[in-house]
């Protein structure tokens, strides 16, 4: 597969020309809805195999092939040009398709007001072929240890279909926040946690979950200790029941960082005690801080670097964000929370706000502005097919155990595209 930057006066005829392909088949795997509509700095997946390089002055087949991990001599061959001859500039040259890696890929799926909605189903069909884990969000601990569940409907149906593991997901959300009182009252009682674990066995056993996945946040820094605790008694249980234990972790980069969020997530107890973490590596840019990438490339590479002093690559899953934000302007702290959008919706804006869209190359994100209606000054931030090929590149560098998507039910059909170009996705 190739991905392609939309220049001003291309046209989606053009560009599959260029590829070989049809305007049909990039239309299609972008899920285009108006073909004769680009967005200039459009990132477009080209669904050919392999991918094609064109020729820039100070190259050779040897740089070439090093750049993308193919011997120069092959290259030379599978274009038929000579390996000693200068490349002229401009020169297409063909890219064989590289060797794609084992990856374990997770996404949470959240019904809101209670229900599954038929679009929330469809996007998870659509995802599970290329599931490891399909997560419904969540089930909340009470403060008697029982259980709060999210509506299952046909989740458990589409899991076993796609051999993708169901997640037990297990939250200390309490009014929609994620509760500190809650947190210490759970990991403070021995016999509220034994309750609690006889619960999520009996839930695990009812829809068939392979993985019981404790995502608690906000917790004091006292309760650090006390959480590895319940977590090596969580594994015990859960082992005995041939079920699989992850945790969530807050995006650290040390062991001493402080914050509400972060000093009772021990990285190396976790990394010791549990089969894999997810690691949120997302919400720099968040809807009630200032604009600002919500995943960028450098401090997610921090974060993992970090993880990585504290356990091995092969229990980190990277976590990616499945969406974008829409921040009006001049942004007050404290003001109008920023309007998530999927990937698709933002494109969109762009196209009817007739804007272009840019590329940040240090965050390894797109954005652009705009002016709404009523004049008022846009935002965007949002993900693209080369900010998540950019995410992909580091997981494989690093060696990690794979990525974990928040949340389904947001449009980005190029970020399906693109794990099918780059893993092989590991079935439970």
């Amino acid at each position: 597969m190739q991905i392609h930057v939309v220049q001003r006066g291309q046209s989606l005829f053009g560009i599959a020309q260029a590829y070989n392909t049809t305007a049909a088949a990039i239309a299609s795997a972008n899920e285009i809805p108006n073909p004769n509509v680009l967005v200039v700095g459009q990132a477009l997946v080209i669904p050919i195999v392999g991918s094609f390089y064109w020729v820039r002055p100070g190259d050779s087949l040897f740089s070439i092939g090093r750049r993308f991990g193919v011997n120069y001599l092959e290259l030379a061959r599978i274009n038929q040009i000579s390996p000693t001859q200068p490349l002229p500039v401009g020169l297409r040259i063909y890219i064989p398709p590289r060797p794609r890696t084992n990856a374990e890929i997770n996404a949470y799926v959240e019904p809101l007001g209670g229900a599954v909605t038929p679009a929330l189903e469809q996007a998870t069909r659509n995802a599970a072929p290329l599931l490891t884990y399909l997560a419904p969000f969540s089930y909340q601990i009470q403060r008697d240890g029982t259980l709060q569940g999210p509506p299952m409907n046909n989740f458990p149906a589409i899991a076993q279909a796609n051999r993708a593991a169901l997640m037990l997901v297990v939250t200390n959300l309490e009014g929609g926040q994620f509760s500190a009182e809650l947190g210490r009252i759970i990991l403070t009682n021995v016999e509220l946690q034994d309750r609690l674990l006889d619960n999520i066995i009996a839930e695990a056993r009812r829809y068939n979950f392979g993985d019981v996945h404790f995502d608690l946040e906000f917790l004091p820094p006292e309760l650090r200790e006390n959480y590895n605790n319940f977590l090596r008694r969580a594994k015990a249980r859960l082992s005995a029941q041939g079920l699989l234990m992850s945790t969530a972790l807050a995006p650290k980069t040390s062991a001493t960082q402080v914050g509400p969020w972060y000093e009772a997530h021990d990285y190396r107890a976790h990394g010791e005690i549990a089969d894999f973490v997810v690691i949120m590596t997302y919400e720099w840019g968040y809807s009630g801080g200032p604009p600002m990438p919500v995943s960028p490339i450098g401090p997610v590479r921090q974060v993992l670097e970090y993880a990585l002093t504290e356990m091995p690559a092969s229990k980190i899953m990277m976590g990616q964000n499945l969406y974008g934000y829409d921040w009006t302007l001049p942004y007050v702290p404290g003001g109008p929370y920023a309007r998530a959008v999927s990937p698709q919706r933002a494109i969109e804006i762009a196209a009817q706000n007739n804007v272009a869209i840019q590329y940040d190359f240090t965050a390894q994100a797109p954005h652009f502005d705009y002016r709404d209606a009523e004049g008022r000054l846009h935002k965007v931030w949002f993900e693209d097919a080369r900010s998540i090929q950019a995410k992909f590149n580091l997981v494989k560098e690093l060696g990690l155990r794979g990525v974990s998507y928040w949340k389904l039910g947001l449009s980005f059909p190029q970020n399906w595209l693109l794990i099918q170009e780059n893993f092989n996705v590991v079935k439970r």
